[in-house]
């Protein structure tokens, strides 16, 4: 009986790992297309001005 219970145990933590996976694979993605949408004006120039700002 303690096997079953052992097995159960070790389904439950692959479960978890992958349902973490999966979490972190959809966070990354969703991430990826905020990052992928065009500037606004606004944003455009600050991120010019900061460029311009660093010193070489």
């Amino acid at each position: 009986m303690e096997q079953l219970n052992w097995g159960y145990l070790q389904l439950a933590l692959v479960a978890l790992a992958f349902g973490g996976l999966q979490i972190w694979w959809i966070g990354s993605t969703l991430r990826r297309q905020r990052l992928a949408r065009p500037l606004t004006e606004r944003e455009f120039r600050r991120t010019l001005e900061r460029i311009w700002k660093k010193p070489n």
